[in-house]
Parts: structure tokens; sequence; C-alpha cells
């Protein structure tokens, strides 16, 4: 979520592109840091295949890291209010080794 703000002064116009605008899909994120960048990586695990896939990776400096985590615990407690709560233990826990840059088994 982007931060609220009344000054329309710091209005900026996002612009998404349509190639961007489906998204990917990610059914699991795994998060590494270090002293000067978090990375976030968005994998999508399919049933009965070996391998997941990296689908896209987030470099996030320390400040914007935090301020991801401020706006999805705001939106995860409005869909809450909205939805119910959100049961953490339908999903399983999926162990994983290590993320392979170069995508080679």
């Amino acid at each position: 979520m982007a931060e609220n703000n009344n000054n329309n002064e710091h209005k900026l116009d996002i612009a998404l592109s349509e190639a961007m605008a489906p998204g990917v899909y990610s059914n699991l994120q795994i998060v590494q840091h270090s002293p000067t960048e978090f990375i976030i990586d968005f994998v999508q695990i399919m049933p009965n295949v070996p391998k997941a896939q990296v689908r896209s990776r987030v470099i996030l400096n320390p400040v914007h890291a935090k301020k991801l985590l401020h706006a999805l615990q705001e939106n995860v407690g409005r869909y809450e209010m909205t939805f119910g709560q959100i049961k953490e233990d339908t999903v399983p826990n999926v162990p994983y080794t290590e993320i392979n840059p170069m995508g080679k088994a």
C-alpha cells in the first residue's frame, strides 16, 4: 500500500504496463538479507514437480523493506477484518535446499 498523503504536491503517477499487469503467481516466498539489502524471491511450486521456479526477485534497501512490512501488516489486518482470520496452518510447510541462481540442477 502506498503511503496516504493528503498533500497533492507529493502525488506520484505510477504506470503499470500491459505486460506487467497480469503479475506472477507465487506460493512460496524466500527472504534473505545482507547488511545493505533484503532479497525476496517469489517462487512457484507445482504439484508433482520436484523443481520449483523463482518467478520474481525483489531487492529492497532496509528502509523500504520495513515500509513493506508495515504495509503488509496493515493490509492483512484490513483483510482479516473483512473476511476473517487467515489460518496459516492450512498451507503445508515446504522445505527447500537453496536457490540455484543459474537454474542448473
